[in-house]
């Protein structure tokens, strides 16, 4: 329960309604609980005039209200008169019931629905902030089930729940109040089942936590299954494994299966043994009271007798409902428990307390950086230091591992250094606005990831004023832009899931004009001509060697782009700098710069032949 304590600033949020609603709710009753002491009213009056109304009957305490009603229609000799007014006050009473519980539902659920909103914008907002590391070490299945199912669970307990223990509270006050008044001794036979209830409940809730949160691990687990196979269903198929992944998500779903069972038996046993608990109450009602009525002692009239009944019917699907409200609240607890999980998780980077936002002009500079990544133990760079000045374009080259992408990543601060400083323009980029930082870069990332929207949009995403003339161009740099003219609806396209109606090309090709769209200090290519073929590559270099003319450029590439002209070229090689210099510089070296560039060469030179 004290998971569910983090829900306490919405209820003070929404106090207003909440009062409002928790009033309603003991409207309602207060009109529903009427009822009995008019129908004994009416049952006394019809054996009175019967003869068979007992002397020594004590006489009832009605409500105020009841009262007022029993004094006017004392001065009615009319039998069937009293009967038929009593008949209409009792539908009257069941229309303010039913009035006042609509507003109750109305007033608690509209509530719920506003503390799940709040709760799922709370938690996206949360999600964004959290670092890197975070989404390496958990899945997107289990971010999704948490941000819906458990959220979902979480509003049964803010609305239906705390609705039903509020019917709950204010119909067992209302009725004992009552029935005390009626008849203090019988009230206590009736209410004898009640502590056996309470410790029945008691006992329950503890296997409904439990196995609320296996159900909802078992759950995510499920959920991540199905979210990799869906994203990975090309793969899946190419390598004919369907059968494979039908075996590996039967087994989850197996899992899941038999811990929902598990609680469906727990409930299914519960919710009975609470009706049974129920139905002896009216039959100590009925036996006891009728045995005090037969032998004529505690004052004791069939009135009262009906009217206790009506009081346990009364409190048949509240006391029933207490099964089901506990079992909202556990669930409810499990859940809120998996969201404080994340919720109180503190992002590993951030921006400072009394952060800066300067105009950035471009200058980069890594002063013996050291970096592993935390989630692999993997050494990337190793005692770095470089320094690019402003307008300066720079390559990284080096194999697949050697760190390159690590430094973009430094840059952009999806990590922080373990030693050493990155800097911006002499400042430690920690010092900086974490959101004003990545604002003045422009990042294309190895990965490329286009979102389910148009191609316009997609291009738009960096910057959101870009106009239509903006987007253009920047296609126009990229060099997709006739191929999105080719498209059926040009730039209102709609780009499938990860963009997997696009090649692989024209993927980048978007990424880079993506980037393109801002007006940057700072722009990172990272790899992201390796889907293009050479034309193409060559005719996007010339177009970024005029768009970057004054901007820093740091272009990292496992290929050598010898038409282009960078001031410095970095060759890394496990985390290290083993070669810097310009393109003829490092050819005279004739080391890993000059082979690769050999390499190329010759890989290029069969391609043009094998086209002719």
């Amino acid at each position: 329960m004290k998971h569910l304590s983090a829900l306490n600033k919405y209820f003070w949020k929404y106090r207003v309604r909440l009062g409002v609603g928790i009033l309603f709710v003991f409207l309602s009753n207060y009109f529903n609980v009427l009822s009995p002491q008019v129908t004994r009213f009416v049952i006394d009056q019809v054996q009175q005039s019967m003869g068979g109304l007992q002397e020594n009957a004590r006489q009832p305490e009605y409500d105020v209200l009841v009262q007022k009603f029993v004094n006017r229609m004392e001065g009615i000799s009319s039998l069937g008169k009293v009967v038929a007014f009593s008949g209409i006050t009792i539908l009257l009473l069941a229309l303010m019931r039913g009035f006042f519980l609509f507003l109750m539902r109305q007033t608690l659920i509209v509530v719920s629905r506003h503390i799940e909103y709040d709760q799922k914008n709370e938690v996206f907002d949360h999600y964004q902030k959290l670092d890197s590391t975070f989404y390496k070490v958990h899945s997107t299945g289990d971010l999704m089930n948490r941000i819906a199912e458990d959220v979902s669970r979480v509003r049964m307990f803010t609305g239906p729940a705390i609705m039903y223990l509020a019917n709950l509270v204010a119909v067992i006050s209302l009725s004992v109040f009552f029935m005390q008044r009626s008849n203090p001794e019988l009230t206590l036979y009736v209410l004898a089942p009640l502590p056996i209830l309470a410790i029945t409940i008691y006992l329950v809730n503890n296997t409904i936590n439990r196995k609320s949160e296996q159900i909802q691990e078992s759950l995510s687990a499920l959920t991540t299954n199905a979210q990799e196979s869906y994203s990975g269903i090309r793969v899946i198929k190419s390598f004919v494994q369907e059968k494979a992944m039908l075996d590996f998500f039967a087994r989850n779903s197996e899992t899941y299966r038999k811990n929902a069972v598990g609680l469906a038996k727990v409930e299914a046993v519960y919710f009975p043994s609470i009706t049974l608990l129920i139905g002896l109450s009216t039959l100590f009602t009925i036996m006891i009271g009728g045995l005090y009525y037969i032998y004529g002692g505690h004052n004791i009239g069939m009135g009262t007798i009906l009217e206790f009944v009506m009081y346990i019917n009364m409190l048949t699907f509240p006391v029933s409902a207490i099964g089901l409200t506990a079992s909202m609240i556990q669930r409810a607890a499990a859940s809120q428990k998996r969201i404080n999980e994340f919720l109180q998780t503190e992002p590993a980077v951030q921006s400072p307390a009394n952060a800066v936002k300067p105009s950035l002009q471009g200058n980069v500079s890594f002063e013996k950086v050291n970096f592993i990544y935390p989630h692999t133990g993997i050494h990337a760079l190793k005692d770095f230091t470089l320094e690019v000045k402003k307008g300066e374009k720079v390559a990284i080259v080096g194999r697949t591992g050697s760190g390159k992408s690590t430094i973009s990543q430094l840059l952009l601060r999806m990590y922080d250094a373990g030693s050493g400083v990155v800097k911006m323009d002499g400042l430690d980029i920690r010092t900086l606005d974490l959101q004003h930082l990545r604002r003045q870069i422009s990042y294309v990332p190895q990965d490329v990831f286009l979102f389910s929207e148009t191609v316009e949009n997609n291009i738009r995403f960096g910057q959101e004023g870009a106009g239509r003339d903006k987007v253009e161009k920047a296609a126009a740099l990229a060099r997709v832009d006739g191929e999105i003219a080719g498209f059926s609806a040009q730039y209102e396209t709609m780009i499938g899931e990860r963009g997997v109606t696009l090649s692989g090309g024209q993927k980048q090709r978007i990424s880079i004009a993506r980037a393109l769209t801002k007006d940057p200090a700072l722009l990172i290519f990272d790899d992201c001509l390796s889907a293009v073929d050479a034309r193409t590559e060559r005719e996007i270099t010339a177009n970024l060697s005029n768009f970057l003319e004054g901007k820093t450029a740091i272009i990292i590439t496992h290929r050598i782009f010898s038409l282009f002209n960078f001031d410095k070229i970095i060759v890394l090689e496990d985390g290290r700098i083993v070669e810097e210099g310009t393109h003829h510089s490092l050819l005279q070296q004739n080391g890993y710069y000059a082979g690769l560039y050999a390499r190329q060469q010759l890989k290029e030179h069969g391609q043009n032949e094998a086209d002719l």
